[in-house]
């Protein structure tokens, strides 16, 4: 379900995006986050593409961790980071027309949807539908931000 990931994964690669995460967090530029069931790495939740105090939320789970509130739990946790913590005003998200769960995640944390459009899927190796969805950060008295 990843647009910008290779497939089959590229073990040089990979080791190359984890080994920039330090500097891409110090620079502002990202934000990644382990997701973690009993001392096992079950997915990843990420803030992106920030630029203009706006960014992209990324996650990815498991296969076998999906179905259980995982996704919507740490999304919620690293949205209040992303407005509480470094400030932005907005999020973008989005997910391919053929996982409906992901909008069903998107929608309960609040995400409004926006259009759809075509994106080309590294994964994949083909141009596939997406919907793309915005966030934007509640003022700072409103209760309803997410708390981490």
């Amino acid at each position: 379900m990843l647009s910008m990931a290779s497939f089959p994964p590229d073990r040089q690669e990979i080791n190359g995006w984890f080994a920039d995460h330090e500097r891409q967090w110090l620079a502002g530029e990202a934000y990644r986050f382990a997701v973690n069931l009993e001392s096992r790495m079950i997915g990843i939740v990420d803030i992106d593409a920030i630029a203009e105090s706006e960014g992209s939320l990324g996650y990815w789970l498991d296969r076998a961790a999906w179905g259980n509130g995982y996704a919507f739990e740490a999304a919620q946790a690293v949205i209040g980071f992303a407005f509480q913590d470094i400030g932005l005003t907005g999020l973008r998200a989005r997910h391919a027309h053929d996982n409906p769960a992901s909008g069903r995640v998107l929608a309960k944390l609040g995400f409004t949807p926006l259009d759809k459009g075509q994106l080309f899927s590294r994964a994949r190796g083909e141009s596939i539908e997406q919907y793309r969805y915005k966030l934007t950060s509640p003022s700072i008295n409103d209760k309803s931000i997410p708390k981490s």
